[in-house]
């Protein structure tokens, strides 16, 4: 069936011909950026799921410890206040693929209780240690789980605009350019037949002028 959108011409021909090369060249870089991002956020995922066991556990036993120091000491929320605000946390960014992923720096600092010493006791000290080593797994882990949403979104992205191109874009230039072959061989069987045609002619004009 005809294709009413292309031309059968010899120039469409070439024209298409270099569009549907572009198109396979693309879908093959989309295919091999998926490939490499897949395999990035692959080896993240192991690193996601032993965080999160590892934070869970390790916030059960901050709980535990302020629990207990509540217990020794009574309501601790006056002494929470005086505990500074951290800003020691950075953000930078590293390009996987055109993908920008991020990668969190803290400024870790030697651990010095805040609060008036006279108030305290070893529970509590404890439970503050324990909810600073919480601090610094949730910035590894918000790394991490940033960075796999990052590139599963990346991924989603690159296997749709692949699939456009092998399922879409690429059937269509296959079309039309059998389309155009096609018509331009009927054109010159045509005219192949027409000048087989007019030789007759001329051959048989010649004979009988002989005559």
């Amino acid at each position: 069936m005809a294709n009413k959108q292309v031309f059968p011409t010899k120039g469409n021909l070439i024209a298409t011909k270099k569009s549907n090369a572009l198109a396979h060249l693309g879908y093959e870089l989309m295919d091999r950026k998926r490939n490499i991002l897949i395999r990035e956020m692959m080896g993240l995922l192991d690193d996601v799921k032993l965080l999160r066991d590892e934070i869970t556990q390790t916030y059960a036993e901050a709980y535990r410890a302020l629990q207990l120091a509540n217990m020794s000491l009574g309501v601790i929320s006056a002494m929470a206040e005086a505990v500074p605000i951290d800003t020691g946390l950075h953000v930078s960014y590293r390009s996987v693929m055109g993908v920008e992923i991020p990668k969190l720096s803290y400024d870790k600092q030697e651990i010095k209780p805040t609060y008036g010493l006279e108030r305290a006791n070893s529970k509590l000290d404890y439970a503050y240690t324990c909810f600073q080593r919480v601090k610094e797994m949730s910035v590894v882990l918000a790394e991490v789980e940033n960075s796999v949403y990052r590139l599963a979104n990346a991924i989603r992205k690159s296997q749709k605009r692949a699939n456009a191109l092998k399922n879409i874009v690429i059937p269509e230039f296959e079309h039309n350019i059998k389309f155009i072959t096609d018509a331009l061989e009927e054109k010159e069987r045509e005219e192949f037949s027409r000048q087989k045609v007019i030789k007759r002619n001329k051959d048989s004009q010649m004979q009988m002028e002989r005559k």
